[in-house]
C-alpha cells in the first residue's frame, strides 16, 4: 500500500510541473529582453519590464481588458440566469418531451462550433451583430448553454424535493421559491459553470477574431495576435500581454476553486 501512495505522489508531482512548466517559460519569455537570446528555460538574470510597457501601449491592452471583461460578465450572467432556470423543468418534471429536449442540449456538446461558421456569419450579418459586443456576447451563451444546463440539471435532480413541497405548501410561488430556495444551494455548481464557461469566453480566439475586426473591439487575444506578422515576431510582447490579461481570470478562479470540485462532482452524479 506503502508503494502504490508513493506511486501516486509523484504521479500528481509530474502532472503539476506539466501544468507549472507553461507558466514558467511564460515568465522567463515576459521578463527577457527582445536582444536576449538564451534558451527559454533560462531564467533571465535581470528584471526587463518593457514588454509589459510595449504590450499594454501597443496592444491597447486597457480597452482590450475592458472588451474581456464586459463580454466575459455579461455572457457568465446571462448563461447562469438562463442555464438555472431552464434546467430547473428538466430536471423535475422527467416528461418524454423533457428527455427529449435534454437529450437536445446534450448532444450539442459534441458539435465543433467552427463547422457551422459559414452560416453562422451570415446569421451575425444579417442581424447586426458583427463588431458588437452584444453579437459575440450572443454566440458565447449560445455555445456555453449545452454543458451548463447538463451540471444544472443534474446537480438539481440530487436535491430532494421535499425542501420545494415545503415551501409551496407555505405559500410560495415557483419563481420565489426557485431564487429564494433553490439559487442558495446552487452556489457549487454555479461556481463550476462560471469556472468552466467564463475561462474559454475569456481567452476565446475562434470567435472573436472573426466577429469583432475593429480595433476597438478587439479582445486580448484578438490585440495580442497582432505581434505575430510575416517579418516581425514579438514574442516578448506576446508572453507580457498574456501575463497581464491572465490576471484577472486567474483571481476570479482562486476565488471560486472551493466550490469547483464539488460542484462539477454532484452535477455529473445524475443527469
Amino acid at each position: 500500500m506503502r508503494k502504490i501512495s508513493w506511486g501516486r505522489e509523484w504521479l500528481a508531482l509530474v502532472i503539476c510541473l506539466i501544468h507549472v512548466l507553461p507558466f514558467y517559460i511564460l515568465a522567463t519569455t515576459s521578463f527577457k529582453a527582445h536582444d536576449d537570446f538564451s534558451s527559454k528555460w533560462v531564467a533571465p538574470g535581470y528584471l526587463y519590464l518593457d514588454n509589459f510597457v510595449n504590450a499594454w501601449r501597443e496592444a491597447d491592452l486597457d480597452r482590450a481588458i475592458v472588451n474581456n471583461v464586459v463580454v466575459t460578465v455579461g455572457s457568465g450572467l446571462l448563461i447562469v440566469l438562463i442555464g438555472s432556470i431552464a434546467s430547473y423543468p428538466l430536471a423535475r418534471h422527467r416528461t418524454p418531451l423533457n428527455r427529449a429536449v435534454y437529450g437536445v442540449f446534450v448532444s450539442a456538446l459534441i458539435v465543433p462550433p467552427l463547422t457551422i461558421l459559414v452560416p453562422l456569419y451570415k446569421f451575425m450579418v444579417d442581424i447586426g451583430g458583427m463588431n458588437q459586443l452584444w453579437g459575440i456576447i450572443l454566440l458565447h451563451v449560445t455555445f456555453s448553454l449545452p454543458i451548463t444546463i447538463f451540471l444544472y440539471t443534474g446537480f438539481i435532480s440530487s436535491i430532494p424535493y421535499e425542501l420545494e413541497e415545503a415551501a409551496l405548501i407555505d405559500g410560495a410561488g415557483r419563481f420565489k421559491l426557485f431564487y429564494l430556495i433553490l439559487m442558495p444551494l446552487l452556489k457549487p455548481i454555479t461556481a463550476t459553470v462560471i469556472i468552466l464557461t467564463c475561462v474559454n469566453i475569456w481567452n476565446d480566439f475562434q470567435f472573436s477574431v472573426f466577429f469583432l475586426q475593429k480595433q476597438e473591439m478587439h479582445t486580448i487575444t484578438v490585440a495580442l495576435s497582432g505581434f505575430f506578422s510575416q517579418y516581425n515576431n514579438y514574442i516578448g510582447w506576446v508572453a507580457a500581454g498574456s501575463f497581464l490579461g491572465a490576471i484577472p481570470i486567474t483571481l476570479v478562479y482562486l476565488f471560486l476553486q472551493r466550490y469547483f470540485i464539488q460542484g462539477l462532482s454532484s452535477g455529473a452524479v445524475k443527469g
